[in-house]
C-alpha cells in the first residue's frame, strides 16, 4: 500500500450489562482484529454512574487508540459489527443500558457531520467517562475544534457523573 495514509482514531468503549468488564475486554481483543488497523493503546477501566434513564447499573468505560487505513465510515461499520456480536440492541431507549457501546470519538483531524457519523463525537467535551480514560493514553491529542484531550479533561467534573478508576483493562 504505497502512498496509503494511516490515521489515528480513538474509540470509546462502554458497557453496563452482561458482565461489563468481560464485554470491554472482549471488545478490545476484537478491535485488534479489525482489517487494515493497528491497535495501539488502551486506557484503564473507569466506573461511572449511568447518564440517561434512572435505575441503570453503573457503566464501565475505557478508550482505545487505533491507527487505521480504513475510512471513518468503514471503521464505524466495523465498530457496529463488534457491537452487534455482543448483542447490542438499538431499539431501546436513548442512553439506556447496553451490553456494549463503541463510539468513534475522533479520527485524525477530520471534522464532519453526517446522518450516521459526526466527528469528532458531538458530546465528548462534557463527558468525564470519555475524557479521563482518553487523557491517560493521548493527553496531547488535539481534538479538532475543541483543544487537547488534557485541556478538555481539566474542564469536566469528576463528580458529574461520579467516576472512579477501577484498574487496568488487562487481557
Amino acid at each position: 500500500m504505497i502512498g496509503a495514509l494511516w490515521h489515528p482514531a480513538y474509540v470509546g468503549l462502554g458497557s453496563n450489562l452482561a458482565d461489563p468488564e468481560q464485554q470491554i475486554r472482549t471488545a478490545l481483543a476484537e478491535l485488534q482484529r479489525l482489517p487494515e488497523t493497528v491497535f495501539a493503546l488502551r486506557s484503564s477501566l473507569y466506573r461511572s454512574a449511568a447518564v440517561g434513564p434512572a435505575g441503570q447499573p453503573d457503566y464501565l468505560n475505557a478508550v482505545a487508540a487505533l491507527v487505521t487505513l480504513l475510512a471513518p465510515e468503514r471503521l464505524l461499520e466495523g465498530l457496529q459489527e463488534i457491537e452487534n456480536a455482543h448483542g447490542r440492541d438499538r431499539s431501546g431507549e436513548r442512553w439506556g443500558p447496553r451490553s456494549l457501546d463503541l463510539d468513534l470519538l475522533a479520527y485524525g483531524s477530520v471534522r464532519m457531520t453526517g446522518a450516521e457519523l459526526t466527528l469528532p463525537h458531538p458530546r465528548i467535551a462534557g463527558r468525564n467517562f470519555v475524557l479521563f480514560p482518553w487523557s491517560e493514553i493521548a493527553p496531547s491529542y488535539r481534538v479538532p475544534g475543541l483543544g487537547t484531550v488534557a485541556e478538555l479533561a481539566e474542564r469536566v467534573s469528576a463528580t458529574d457523573p461520579a467516576i472512579e478508576k477501577t484498574g487496568p483493562t488487562g487481557q
